[in-house]
């Protein structure tokens, strides 16, 4: 009986498969059943353990895996040679195109996070999610910031309220695409929202 990794074991293959169940399911939904079923290559629950430590350890690993992949959608936000308000549409229609994708399962794994049943001493596990989210809200923040220092919105423009708008439609893209709404929607929708970032421009003359 074989106990340590299976010949031939492609790990970044096996993060990518688990990856995608974690994301279709949540964390805590995912069995270690269903890790071994995805993962295939012959893996067993020793080979399993030997190659990953943990189900929270993959977990974490699949997340970086998102992270440095699919995840990068919301660079625009800290892109300073953008203006601010293009930094945020493409932010919004970069997140959208990707969560529509065949490739993977529909939708956000950050923002699904929020979403997922997670026990209290599961919490934890899930903090990447949520610092993840934080992250992305300041970067909001500080666009819209940026646009009326640099003259781009009103002055008296309403800056967390203008944040939480923009924040509540990036995260409930993902909802949308979970029940079948079509890309084309999303980005009507998209162009409708920014229409509401175009009220608090600075007019001049």
């Amino acid at each position: 009986m074989r106990t340590g990794r299976p010949r031939q074991f492609d790990r970044n293959l096996a993060v990518q498969q688990a990856m995608h169940l974690f994301w279709q399911n949540g964390y805590e939904s995912t069995s270690l059943t269903q890790l071994k079923a995805a993962i295939g290559q012959g893996i067993t629950a020793p080979s399993f353990y030997a190659a990953f430590g943990s189900k929270e350890a993959l977990f974490k690993e699949t997340v970086s895996c998102y992270m440095n992949s699919h995840g990068r959608v919301t660079e625009p936000l800290w892109d300073k040679t953008l203006s601010a308000r293009e930094a945020v549409e493409r932010t919004l229609r970069q997140s959208a195109r990707m969560q529509c994708e065949q490739t993977h399962p529909p939708g956000c794994m950050v923002a699904l996070g929020v979403m997922s049943a997670c026990s209290q001493e599961n919490q934890q596990v899930m903090k990447v999610f949520e610092d993840s989210r934080n992250h992305n809200r300041q970067g909001l923040k500080a666009c819209i910031t940026r646009a009326i220092e640099d003259g781009e919105l009103l002055s008296s423009t309403d800056i967390a309220g203008l944040t939480a708008l923009f924040d509540s439609f990036l995260l409930g893209i993902s909802t949308l695409v979970r029940d079948g709404v079509t890309l084309d929607a999303i980005e009507a929708g998209i162009t409708q929202v920014m229409k509401l970032w175009d009220v608090n421009k600075q007019t001049y003359g």
